[in-house]
C-alpha cells in the first residue's frame, strides 16, 4: 500500500507542476496581451502632433520652453524680458533646425515630443506630474540628468537629441556670439 502511494505521488506532483506551468503561461500570455492593449490605447489616445515645416507644434514648443532654460542655465540673460525673448528665439530656432532634418528624423522627434507631452508618459517617463509650461528649471534639470544617465540607450539618445538641438539653436544665433568670443564668420571678399 505504501509502495502504491509512493508511485502515485510523483504523478500528482507532475500534474500539479503542469498546472502551475500552465498558470504561469496563461499569466505570461495575459500580461503580453494586456501590454499590447495598453500600447495600442496609448498610441490611439496620443494626440497627433507633427512638426510643422517651419516651427514646432504648440505642445512641442512647451516642452522646449521648459528644456531650454534647464540646458542653458547660466548662459541666458538675467533680465526677465530678455530671458523670455532669448528662450523664444531658441525655441523658434529649434523648430527651424528640425524643419531642415530628414523626414524620418522629424517624425522621430515629433513622436518624442508627443510622448513627452502625453500625460501618462510624461509622469512615468519624465516624473513630471504637471504640464511642461508649469515646470521649473530644477525639475526639468532633474529630468534631463535622469535621461542622460539612464541605462537605457533610447533615453540617452533622446537626451542627446534635445541637448544638441538646443545648443545648436542657441549658438547659431549671432546674438550669442559675443558672449563666447566668436567674432562671426569671416567676411567674403
Amino acid at each position: 500500500m505504501l509502495f502504491r502511494r509512493a508511485l502515485r505521488a510523483p504523478a500528482l506532483d507532475a500534474r500539479r507542476s503542469f498546472i502551475l506551468v500552465n498558470l504561469s503561461r496563461r499569466r505570461l500570455i495575459f500580461t503580453g496581451v494586456a501590454g499590447a492593449v495598453v500600447l495600442v490605447a496609448a498610441r490611439w489616445l496620443q494626440p497627433s502632433h507633427s512638426v510643422a515645416a517651419s516651427a514646432l507644434s504648440a505642445d512641442a514648443a512647451d516642452v522646449m520652453r521648459a528644456i531650454v532654460p534647464a540646458l542653458l542655465d547660466g548662459a541666458l540673460p538675467h533680465d526677465a524680458a530678455e530671458r523670455r525673448a532669448a528662450i523664444e528665439d531658441t525655441v523658434d530656432a529649434v523648430g527651424t533646425a528640425i524643419a531642415g532634418l530628414p523626414p524620418v528624423t522629424r517624425e522621430e522627434l515629433s513622436t518624442l515630443f508627443a510622448l513627452l507631452d502625453f500625460a501618462p508618459v510624461r509622469i512615468a517617463f519624465a516624473d513630471i506630474a504637471f504640464a511642461w509650461r508649469d515646470a521649473d528649471v530644477a525639475t526639468t534639470n532633474a529630468f534631463l540628468v535622469r535621461l542622460q544617465k539612464s541605462r537605457w540607450s533610447v533615453k540617452r539618445t533622446a537626451y542627446d537629441a534635445l541637448h544638441q538641438l538646443t545648443f545648436a539653436a542657441w549658438y547659431a544665433s549671432p546674438s550669442t556670439w559675443p558672449s563666447i568670443g566668436y567674432p562671426g564668420p569671416p567676411a567674403l571678399t
